[in-house]
């Protein structure tokens, strides 16, 4: 049996894995849908989806799919047009939840992406899967310029929450807890003044960056 699965598609940054997967022999493969189709123009014609269609199209063809092996699909809206291909294709497939080792497999692959991007190992423990999109967003605003292409700049929420005001000032850490600079990824010492860059999302924020970065 064929399995399709996604993983990312929640993430503010990066674009998205899709995943296949043979239950029977354990073959895996994905494909990313590249974040030029996540731009404003694409995100109206919904184009990540029919890219959707490319991807699977493809990994079909590496796993010699044959249109009488079962195909269980994730139910979430990625995969929209990939139904209809089916259909039209005269594959055998059904809409189910995905568990065990395909969500594994693809969440896995979607971190190993992410950090590929420069995002902290850590800091997905942190965010939780799928990530968080306001605490990614503190990441990005940490270098806002580096990091904004990495988003998935189509979204109605980055219309929303992507441009805003910023006030920076100089100061110390709050706290005697940890902490580290969202920029370079370094510890920050107590005894040292840092930057402090505020902003106004869903509720205040602070990022806290050593006065350098």
């Amino acid at each position: 049996m064929i399995q399709i699965d996604d993983a990312g598609s929640g993430s503010l940054i990066g674009g998205t894995i899709i995943g296949i997967y043979r239950t029977d022999t354990g073959e895996y493969i994905d494909e990313i849908i590249p974040l030029k189709y996540y731009s404003k123009s694409n995100m109206k014609k919904k184009a990540y989806l029919r890219y959707v269609v490319k991807i699977v199209q493809r990994g079909f063809k590496k796993l010699n799919v044959g249109k009488d092996e079962p195909i269980e699909i994730c139910r979430g809206y990625m995969f929209d047009e990939l139904r209809k291909w089916l259909s039209k294709e005269n594959y055998t497939w059904r809409n189910t939840v995905i568990t065990g080792p395909l969500q594994e497999k693809v969440e896995k692959s979607f971190e190993q992406y992410v950090i590929s991007l420069g995002f902290p190992e850590a800091f997905i423990k942190y965010t939780k899967y799928p990530f968080h999109f306001h605490r990614i967003l503190k990441w990005v605003y940490a270098d806002y310029d580096h990091r904004t292409p990495l988003c998935k700049i189509g979204w109605k929420s980055w219309e929303k929450y992507g441009n805003l005001p910023l006030e920076i000032v100089y100061g110390h850490l709050p706290s005697k807890r940890e902490y580290y600079c969202l920029k370079c990824g370094k510890k920050i010492k107590h005894t040292e003044k840092i930057k402090i860059i505020k902003y106004e999302s869903n509720r205040p924020n602070q990022i806290f960056l050593h006065k350098n970065c």
